[in-house]
């Protein structure tokens, strides 16, 4: 095996890696309850583990753009976003104080010199 085809196998595992963590946290966003999640998460392993034992390189790369391919078509069009992280509803709600403002932390102790 050359070093060429070991380095295009793991770029091809790499990117099925990412396109199965993109279509399963994609497969959360379509469903309503967990319970329901649960079988297309079943459903989307079983169409990966159909095919892990290809060896063609050809093959496999179009497999990935095909898959990449019907990601993009299917792909939710208003995604959960965590309401902290960026893009979400409470993102920077409290932004930091302007410079030049000094905040003074002391909880109510008052100094007795």
């Amino acid at each position: 095996m050359s070093s060429s085809y070991l380095a295009r196998r793991a770029a091809q595992k790499q990117r099925v890696r990412l396109l199965y963590r993109r279509a399963l946290k994609d497969t959360l966003n379509w469903a309503v309850h967990r319970h329901l999640f649960y079988d297309d998460a079943d459903e989307l392993r079983k169409k990966f583990d159909a095919n892990k034992n290809v060896e063609d390189l050809e093959t496999i790369d179009r497999m990935i753009a095909s898959g990449e391919a019907n990601y993009n078509k299917f792909r939710h069009p208003d995604p959960y976003i965590v309401p902290w992280a960026p893009g979400g509803s409470k993102f920077c709600r409290n932004p930091q104080p302007p410079s030049g403002i000094e905040i003074v932390y002391n909880y109510g102790r008052e100094d007795n010199d």
